[in-house]
């Protein structure tokens, strides 16, 4: 059963699982929503209590606006640390998920005990990137249905298995309940996110970053260096892997988050709630 925060009057929803005293918070991709990460959530609530939350403007969260800054998202994800009186979190985030956990540190750096980059960088959007992103809030206002259906498949590489063919119709799915506002607003705030490397260059805490060495979106060697600015930093590269390794790579990376984890709680400096 999913619950429920409120930010600034919106709904935000999330599923918890697990009744441990580690904390974990999972965040999803744009276009996604919570359930993208069940089969990580089953594993990872068994020694932790896992928040799993819809973004706003995703799944069956409510948009905050016109434009939802990352900045925005990441005070969502404190909300429902607050309500359910947990202090620190490890927060782990695939894509824009990563954007929103890196905000998350820069404004609450005292509620990490971990952060996870899965496939995403704390660089800000190049100036081609941006001109990427107005592209598809043009595609997105004619016609956002296509864009999901053109954009999804393509975030898949490698032979499209049975496997795959059925993680491609999953997260396809997710991404047609996502509303046109929902959409439009988070292209705008990724638009204009802030570059945050200095998060990981000065981080207390340890730092992890994921990637897939056939990601078309956020190649492998920017995270690595990116992994090398943290002084408590680590690096998994997933071999078969894209954007969406953690689908396409699934076994390597769940052993790898688990591993983490553990690493993240194991320091006695750090509390774990």
């Amino acid at each position: 059963m999913l619950k429920t925060a409120l930010y600034k009057g919106a709904k935000i929803n999330y599923e918890r699982k697990g009744n441990a005293k580690r904390t974990v918070v999972l965040l999803h991709g744009f276009l996604e929503n919570h359930k993208v990460w069940d089969d990580y959530t089953k594993v990872l609530a068994k020694t932790n209590t896992v928040y799993a939350i819809d973004l706003p403007g995703h799944g069956s969260s409510e948009c905050l606006g016109y434009v939802q800054s990352m900045e925005d998202m990441a005070c969502c994800v404190k909300q429902v640390l607050n309500d359910n009186q947990k202090r620190k979190a490890v927060v782990i985030g695939h894509s824009l998920g990563g954007y929103v956990a890196l905000a998350f540190g820069d404004l609450y750096p005292d509620s990490l005990n971990g952060l996870c980059l899965f496939n995403s960088t704390a660089k800000a959007d190049s100036i081609e990137k941006v001109k990427f992103r107005n592209r598809a809030i043009e595609v997105v206002k004619e016609n956002h249905e296509l864009f999901i259906k053109s954009a999804i498949p393509n975030l898949f590489v490698g032979p499209k298995t049975n496997a795959i063919r059925g993680a491609i119709r999953r997260v396809l799915n997710m991404a047609l309940t996502t509303p046109k506002q929902g959409i439009l607003a988070t292209l705008e705030g990724m638009k204009r996110r802030s570059d945050r490397e200095i998060i990981l260059r000065f981080a207390p805490y340890p730092v992890l970053c994921v990637a897939g060495k056939q990601d078309l979106v956020v190649p492998w060697r920017v995270l690595k260096k990116q992994s090398e600015l943290c002084e408590n930093g680590s690096f998994h590269l997933s071999e078969k892997g894209g954007h969406m390794c953690f689908f396409e790579d699934k076994y390597p990376c769940l052993k790898v988050l688990e591993k983490f984890v553990i690493k993240c709680y194991s320091s006695k400096k750090l509390p774990v709630y």
